[in-house]
């Protein structure tokens, strides 16, 4: 054990030095030196935690529905990437094809709202598209609002824009990210009617479209009355720079600024400036007051910023225990980040990925290169802007890392986990919560053991049979999945959902006695 020293974030907020164990062995600094190839070395660990997965639902089939030449996976079923929980026990999730639905007392579901056939010129040909994703707010069930992210073309889109990127006008811009509030007459009723208002609409200047806002969701630690309650926080984003093809695609200067929204997580207070009386953001929203950037007195910093430094952190969470902020951030070319999240801090994407040093920044390097920290950032004698993750994992492991959750849950093998996975791959993994926020330390290579979590269901017999994602979506399609699309959730009750995009099905880890 050995006492390790803290180094300031930006903005001036600092750190606490902690006691911690280096959880990385063998490493030895060399100057600078460029990391060839699987930068991880140690696999991820199988240590014989075991869980079963059974069905809760499946969503209605929605394969070459809309519109099919432009469909991602026209042959799937519904592609569900969220399922959500009112605070009065609703349970709903989505299909990106454009609908939402409302899981009944049986988990049946039922067309609550047609969300696609509210909007034009939705894009649906990329992973993350269409009807992107949704939450409702605390106080749905008396004030009826709810809200979503859907991502459309720019061709021949009328709609104004809040925000384009520094540096580029309108002519550049070639899709649109929009956040809506919808608000229903009757918050009660099984099928929605009401009215709609955009609150923000963002213009993307890449080739493709990628990393749009992939999450919207409030805190659900805070209760009414906490300065968080009613708080909208959004998915942190690169807005595609990182990968999206074309002259605008890989350009370092779009990052690591506040006066811009590329790589932030953003905090907002949805209400209207007409409604709050609150200052006016970018969009049709209130900067909440408590935010640190809308207080430090910088007219040149953006008051909604909570957090930067991100390439696609497109899930964001909560410990129930404590409030801890965590973040999924999708690396580039190498590594998977778990982060946990303070205000005010820089993540350091494009400078930094993982614990290393991207080649980007470097004359003549690139995005796909990896150069280990300067010694005197390892040893701490130089202050260092940045906050780094607590767990990783490389692409010798996975290719996209998805959402964790701190487990809640009745299944024992889980309890102190957090437990997230890789999008593509379908793996599940676990850390433990404990360790996590031990490695939040302000040391670059203080990380958190990670390990996979083996999954089974119960054959006729009772007897454990070890499967995949990827098994399991086989099955229910009867055909090869070419990835698994996962995506994972939480309830109230603290219980994990398993979702793919491939066979319109939610899963969920149980206990066997179930």
């Amino acid at each position: 054990m050995s006492k390790k020293k803290a180094i300031p974030a930006t903005c001036g907020i600092l750190s606490l030095a902690v006691a911690v164990v280096l959880l990385v062995p063998g490493f030895a600094a060399r100057a600078n030196a460029q990391i060839t190839s699987d930068p991880i070395k140690a696999p991820v660990e199988k240590r014989g935690l075991s869980v079963r997965i059974v069905d809760v639902a499946r969503l209605p089939y929605t394969g070459s529905y809309r519109p099919p030449e432009q469909d991602r996976n026209p042959a799937s079923w519904a592609r569900v990437s969220f399922v959500r929980e009112t605070r009065d026990g609703r349970l709903f999730a989505n299909d990106s094809r454009g609908f939402l639905y409302l899981l009944g007392e049986g988990r049946e579901p039922s067309l609550y709202a047609d969300v696609g056939a509210a909007f034009t010129n939705v894009i649906y040909s990329r992973n993350q598209s269409g009807f992107i994703g949704f939450e409702f707010h605390p106080d749905f069930a008396t004030n009826g609002l709810f809200y979503t992210v859907h991502g459309e073309t720019a061709a021949g889109n009328t709609h104004g824009l809040d925000f384009i990127p520094p540096g580029f006008a309108e002519a550049d811009v070639t899709s649109h990210d929009i956040i809506t509030e919808w608000r229903a007459d009757d918050p009660s009723a099984d099928v929605f009617s009401g009215t709609q208002r955009e609150i923000f609409r963002v213009g993307q200047v890449v080739t493709n479209y990628s990393h749009p806002f992939g999450y919207i969701g409030f805190n659900p630690t805070a209760e009414p009355g906490d300065e968080d309650y009613g708080l909208l926080y959004t998915s942190g984003s690169d807005l595609g720079f990182s990968n999206g093809l074309g002259p605008n695609a890989e350009n370092p200067g779009q990052t690591q600024r506040l006066d811009s929204i590329v790589t932030a997580i953003l905090r907002i207070d949805p209400r209207s400036p007409s409604e709050s009386g609150g200052q006016k953001g970018l969009g049709d929203y209130t900067i909440p007051e408590v935010n640190r950037f809308a207080a430090d007195g910088d007219p040149e910093t953006l008051g909604e910023i909570y957090a930067y430094g991100f390439r696609n952190a497109h899930r964001l969470s909560w410990d129930l225990t404590d409030g801890t902020l965590f973040a999924a951030d999708v690396g580039m070319n190498h590594i998977e980040e778990i982060n946990i999240v303070h205000e005010g801090r820089n993540y350091g994407w494009m400078m930094r990925e993982g614990y290393w040093e991207n080649g980007m920044i470097r004359p003549g390097g690139a995005l796909n290169q990896l150069y280990e920290l300067p010694a005197d950032v390892l040893d701490g004698s130089k202050d260092d802007p940045f906050t780094y993750p607590v767990a990783i994992y490389d692409h010798s492991e996975g290719q996209a890392i998805t959402a964790g959750f701190t487990y809640h849950g009745r299944v024992e093998a889980l309890q102190g986990k957090f437990v997230f996975g890789d999008l593509v791959r379908g793996r599940l993994f676990a850390a433990d919560t404990a360790a996590l926020k031990a490695a939040d330390d302000g040391v670059p290579m203080t990380v958190a053991p990670i390990e996979e979590i083996q999954l089974y269901v119960l054959n006729s017999e009772g007897r454990r049979d070890y499967v995949s994602l990827r098994d399991l979506i086989e099955r229910t399609n009867g055909a090869t999945a070419a990835r698994a699309d996962l995506h994972l959730s939480r309830g109230n009750d603290g219980e994990i959902f398993v979702t793919s995009r491939m066979d319109g099905t939610i899963r969920m880890f149980a206990p066997d006695s179930d």
